[in-house]
């Protein structure tokens, strides 16, 4: 019987390697050419970055949260995205497939994690196109003089007590539409849309600054000073403009169709976001200058702005750069109304690019996904003992190893937990000055120790184990992925009580449908693994896919 059952085992485990050669061999003829150049690159981060946000939220934050220091929150902001653009960038060499923070967080983490990454990201790219589409109607009332004047194909109107805006459903199908029409198309269009929203958002800087220089910048002359909110209304303001640097995924997303991405993925998210950010901050500084934060129109704050000063023809040049920009971030499907989803997503893309560098997993599961992907290794028995439940850890490491393991396993979650505390500590209002004082010292401290407990683990043999050769590797690890978590959690917490109760009950609701129906049908129970393998360079034969 025993020698039946050896057999039969022996002959699936053969089946499947065969089946995992083939599937190599036919893959090997579809890996991606290398064409893309640092202009490219740019330009991609660029295209996708560049939307409404700063169209829509110049007035909004300002009015609620900045005051005239909004310049300083796209500061803050771009700071955050360019730290998580870094962690970004490696894991998109090491894991080039689709489903992005998901996907580096089922690998890296664990199934339970990656479905609520998954479901924040749901319900924030639902709200954020909704939130787009419905600026369209606004802008496009600048056209036909007023929003009483819009067609009533276009104007909002209110059925059985719920405010309908037609406009905005219009636009998302037509969207859709050129979506469906195939990637060459809507690249061409956001290409584009693209060129035009630049030329917008360059023409109101360079107005808006001679319209200041004439007028003595009056919106810099209120009452209530520069920081009119303080420093945690300017943090508030940080979180909520967030989302217009949203878009750089993409970027690191072309890691393996870059020619040099070493040099170039770096390079070309840096100056993306920073042509980003450059136009942001001189948008924000030039409108808020203009007019007083508090008069700033909620609706369409740059388009009033220059008509409170008479110049009514440049109003629908705006407009056109508004109307273009809705479409931009409508297409790429990225611009969210809270930051709560993306937040958290780059929060757990910066603790995977710790993992991986300090806790590898040794085996990889192979789901259906990776028949898309770059597949090599082999594949092992999913029905014997072997198999392990998550990535991180597996039975037959090394007592030595085993233990480096969990002192940097702890030293990652203690990080996390010092930076909980010191961020709580400075956000909570009303603590007195000396307990604020021994909550951030305490926290301070267990950042600084188990950093420095990080850092005098062995890297080396992670980077071999993962990297292929010409991959991109985030730069000042295990700091920069801790300062852009520090960041993220910041905002986080300050992105205000009524999101977060909202965010949170449907995180629940995400939950309860995980463990009732998603845990059951989990793809993880009939799961095959691989291990990583090494080639003679020191690289690795099998990418995380």
């Amino acid at each position: 019987m025993m020698d039946k059952k050896s057999a039969f085992g022996c002959l699936v485990r053969r089946k499947r390697v065969d089946t995992a050669t083939r599937t190599r061999q036919k893959l090997a003829t579809q890996q991606l050419a290398r064409k893309l150049s640092l202009f490219d690159v740019t330009a991609i981060g660029v295209g996708a970055t560049v939307g409404a946000g700063v169209y829509i939220l110049v007035g909004t934050v300002a009015r609620e949260h900045t005051g005239p220091s909004l310049t300083i929150s796209f500061f803050i902001g771009g700071i955050a995205a360019a730290l998580s653009a870094f962690c970004y960038a490696e894991l998109a060499c090491r894991c080039p497939s689709a489903g992005s923070a998901y996907h580096y967080s089922y690998v890296c983490i664990g199934e339970g994690v990656a479905w609520l990454i998954g479901w924040a990201l749901i319900l924030e790219y639902t709200l954020g196109g909704a939130a787009v589409a419905r600026g369209v109607a606004p802008n496009l009332a600048s056209f036909f003089g007023g929003v009483d004047k819009l067609p009533s194909i276009l104007a909002r109107q209110t059925i059985f007590g719920i405010l309908v805006d037609p406009g905005a459903a219009i636009l998302v199908v037509i969207i859709t539409a050129l979506l469906c029409t195939g990637i060459k198309e809507s690249s061409l269009a956001q290409a584009i849309i693209t060129t035009i929203n630049i030329s917008a958002l360059v023409f109101i800087v360079v107005a808006g600054a001679y319209l200041g220089c004439k007028t003595g910048w009056p919106g810099y002359e209120v009452s209530s000073g520069y920081f009119s909110f303080g420093v945690n209304g300017l943090l508030a303001g940080s979180a909520t403009v967030f989302f217009s640097y949203i878009g750089f995924d993409i970027v690191a997303s072309t890691a393996e169709e870059v020619k040099n991405p070493q040099r170039d993925m770096p390079l070309g998210i840096g100056i993306a976001l920073s042509i980003c950010g450059i136009l942001y901050m001189l948008v924000s500084a030039v409108i808020v200058g203009l007019v007083p934060y508090y008069a700033l129109d909620p609706d369409t704050p740059i388009s009033s702005a220059f008509a409170g000063y008479g110049m009514q023809w440049a109003v629908y040049i705006i407009t056109v750069g508004a109307v273009t920009a809705l479409c931009a971030s409508l297409i790429g499907a990225i611009i969210p109304q809270v930051s709560v989803g993306t937040l958290l997503s780059f929060t757990v893309v910066a603790l995977s690019i710790l993992i991986l560098r300090y806790v590898p997993p040794d085996e990889l599961p192979i789901l259906l996904s990776d028949q898309q992907s770059n597949v090599s290794g082999q594949y092992l028995d999913a029905l014997g003992e072997d198999v392990v439940e998550r990535p991180l850890l597996q039975k037959d490491i090394a007592q030595d190893k085993l233990r480096k393991r969990k002192i940097a396993a702890w030293s990652i979650t203690m990080v996390y937990f010092g930076i909980v505390v010191v961020v709580a500590a400075v956000s909570t209002e009303g603590l007195s000055s000396i307990l604020r004082f021994i909550l951030c010292g305490i926290g301070g401290m267990l950042v600084i120790c188990c950093l420095a407990v990080l850092s005098s683990i062995d890297q080396a043999d992670t980077k071999k184990s993962f990297t292929k050769s010409g991959g991109f590797i985030c730069p000042f690890v295990p700091f920069l992925p801790v300062a852009s978590v520090l960041i993220n959690t910041y905002l986080l917490v300050n992105i205000g009580a009524e999101t977060w109760i909202r965010v949170l009950i449907w995180l629940a609701l995400g939950v309860i449908i995980y463990i009732f129906y998603g845990r059951g049908h989990s793809l993880l129970f009939d799961d095959v693994r691989r291990p990583i393998n090494r080639t003679d360079n020191g690289h690795v034969g099998a990418t995380l896919s």
